[in-house]
């Protein structure tokens, strides 16, 4: 009996073959990111738009007449007040064109980088440590989609950015704001938010954990803006031409209109993201450039502990918030002495100071500026309560449950570091606040002021931080709800101060119940009140998350 066998034939290929190349798979991956970021990023791009027309348009009243904004560029040429703001030669004919792109780009070019970075980061890094990035590639997608489609979504949020300002302030209708002008004032921040998009793209190559790559660009963001802050401050503006932030504000928008110095940000872009694609290339899937420190052959003991081990994971953000906190407290200390001087031809801000009350202009103006810091670490506190979200949502938080940890445990070492952290970020900001402001006024007695109007802000930030956990035990796919709290804290604690908003709208914030040091006495009242409103709705979000079923992978 015989018989005849034959190898099957392989099928021929339907197509071409795109296994060998590196960029396979981009379009879609981009499609894929606008679609996970079809909130996200119109969020960002929305509010830094909106902010800078209300700020453009409000400049129409605070400074009407040509007197008022040459009072305006008297007060703010000092040390102090450029490096607030921007480069001495914006003063030279401040009109509302000038007066924006000196006020406000340095500021907001901080803002768009921070939105550039968050955008690689999360479509790469995070990726990687998630797992997924790995099961996307065992498809047809190279080795540097993931970082071309993320620095597509990047670029496209900054153009669309820029397309948007340029549009607005040009059709706002105020003297000096043109056409040209409002056009290369929308490209200057999308050329910083490409330069530190690339920076994003290098950062997220050297370390294998997102928060890492994160810090370490915003930390470049800091970086730049104290150079541009140093430059600007001093005799020489050499410091000034090594930050992007610095090159942008020296394009002169509405000044001079040089297109030139964006071409800088071009060329660093270019460079850095060419650097992050070369990079990549050098180590595996998950893993970073730069090796793990090997730890410790036995855990300590803090980190046999629900809160030891949070405070862990948290250690860098908080130490971040912290030492940005203090500076800057510093800051705004060092114009605390100038304030009087600064202030007295702006009617809109002096009506905002005599509500507020208090024995001077120093101290009212104190207590305005702290409801900015006390803001910034409600950013913070934020972040450290929804940190145990992302622990469920990365599959990390059910291992850890299995054991003999229990829900309330768990949760609980997360919220004694953001109660705890929050209160040490407050008192940091104080601290800067009072030893500038105390060497800037040259009154040693406002020092312990300073810091006191800081602390009292901590029973608004456990408000904050029970909000977060009622979100995240009941509600928590809606847990980014709770970014509500500071961004309303902001708007009607800060702004609705000087446009005037009525008073039942800063009576929804909790750090509208704040007593207003220095400028007020202080009352144990609202602050005791406020304290036992954030143990309640602690307590019920914890009751909630103790009922709920937890996500799992």
């Amino acid at each position: 009996m015989t018989a005849a066998t034959a190898a099957p034939e392989a099928p021929a290929p339907t197509g071409p073959v795109t296994g060998g190349n590196a960029l396979a798979g981009t379009r879609t991956l981009i499609r894929f990111a606008l679609r996970r970021d079809r909130v996200r990023l119109p969020v960002w791009v929305l509010a830094l738009f909106l902010g800078t027309l209300a700020t453009a348009n409000s400049f129409r009243t605070l400074y009407g007449g040509p007197e008022d904004r040459a009072n305006a560029a008297r007060t703010m040429d000092s040390p102090a007040g450029l490096a607030m703001s921007g480069p001495r030669h914006y003063l030279d004919d401040y009109g509302f064109g000038s007066m924006l792109s000196h006020q406000m780009l340095g500021f907001t070019a901080v803002l768009v980088g921070l939105m550039s970075v968050l955008v690689v980061t999360r479509h790469t890094r995070a990726e990687e440590e998630t797992g997924r990035a790995e099961l996307v590639r065992s498809a047809v997608v190279g080795r540097h989609a993931h970082l071309a489609a993320a620095l597509s979504v990047a670029a496209l949020a900054n153009l669309a950015l820029a397309l948007l300002l340029a549009l607005g302030l040009a059709g706002l209708g105020l003297e000096g704001v043109d056409t040209a002008g409002s056009l290369l004032y929308g490209f200057a921040h999308a050329a910083v938010g490409l330069v530190f998009a690339a920076v994003a793209a290098v950062t997220a190559q050297i370390t294998a954990h997102t928060r890492g790559a994160s810090g370490t660009a915003l930390a470049v963001i800091g970086l730049a803006y104290v150079l541009r802050a140093a430059g600007d401050s001093g005799r020489t503006d050499a410091l000034s031409w090594l930050s992007p932030i610095g090159w942008a504000q020296r394009s002169y928008p509405y000044v001079d209109d040089r297109w030139w110095p964006l071409l800088l940000c071009l060329v660093l872009a270019v460079a850095l993201a060419a650097a992050g694609f070369a990079l990549s290339a050098r180590r595996d899937v998950g893993a970073g450039l730069r090796p793990e420190k090997l730890g410790r052959p036995t855990a300590s003991d803090a980190l046999t502990t629900s809160s030891g081990f949070a405070l862990r994971l948290h250690r860098g953000t908080l130490a971040g918030f912290g030492a940005g906190l203090f500076l800057m407290g510093v800051m705004y200390g060092s114009i605390l002495g100038d304030a009087e001087e600064m202030l007295k031809d702006i009617d809109q801000v002096q009506e905002a100071l005599e509500r507020i009350g208090g024995a001077g202009v120093a101290e009212s103006f104190a207590s305005m500026v702290m409801v900015v810091l006390a803001v910034v670490a409600a950013v913070y506190v934020v972040m450290a309560t929804l940190r145990p979200r992302s622990e469920e949502t990365a599959g990390r938080a059910e291992p850890l449950l299995a054991t003999g940890l229990s829900r309330t445990r768990w949760v609980g070492g997360h919220l004694a570091v953001a109660l705890g952290g929050g209160t040490v970020v407050l008192l940091l900001a104080g601290l800067g606040f009072g030893v500038s402001g105390a060497a800037s006024t040259g009154d040693a007695g406002l020092f312990p002021e300073l810091v006191g109007a800081a602390l009292v802000y901590a029973p608004a930030l456990w408000v904050t931080v029970g909000v977060a956990v009622v979100l995240f035990g009941w509600f928590p796919r809606a847990s980014a709800a709770a970014w509500a709290v500071p961004v309303y804290a902001f708007v009607v604690g800060y702004l609705g101060q000087i446009l005037r908003f009525p008073d039942w709208m800063n009576n929804l914030s909790p750090f509208g119940h704040v007593p207003r040091l220095p400028a007020a006495d202080l009352d144990w009242t609202p602050l005791l009140l406020l304290t036992l409103v954030a143990a309640g709705l602690v307590w019920l979000g914890l009751a909630g998350f103790r009922r709920r079923d937890l996500e799992t992978k």
